[in-house]
């Protein structure tokens, strides 16, 4: 499975996710599109995807969301606050699912988290 997240800003999207996520990006232009691809690696589980700028990729706070999985949400959730993000959905415990947050970007997507249970 592949993802884009549609951006305004490609450096300042960068730099966002870069440090909530305490990852890498690498930019390239791809189709005549600037991208930034996340690190990923072929015995990393789950998704491999991008952050986009182009005419066709527009933020928004509807639409699908997409599920970072993560050790910590309080943790993200804070670095999120730190680096002009925003809170829209606190962490809230699902029982055995674990537990979930929401924030808002810098570009102005909506972003979900997720924290397995211990």
């Amino acid at each position: 499975m592949y993802f884009e997240i549609p951006v305004r800003d490609l450096g300042r999207a960068c730099d966002f996710y870069s440090k909530v996520f305490e990852t890498t990006l690498t930019r390239d232009v791809v189709d005549g599109y600037q991208m930034a691809m996340f690190d990923s690696s072929e015995d990393s589980f789950g998704a491999s995807g991008a952050l986009v700028v182009g005419d066709v990729y527009v933020p928004s706070l509807q639409g699908c969301f997409l599920y970072f999985g993560v050790d910590n949400i309080d943790d993200v959730l804070a670095r999120v606050l730190s680096h002009g993000g925003k809170v829209l959905y606190p962490k809230k415990s699902n029982g055995e699912l674990g537990s979930v947050a929401e924030f808002q970007d810098t570009e102005g997507n909506r972003i979900a988290l997720h924290e397995e249970k211990n």
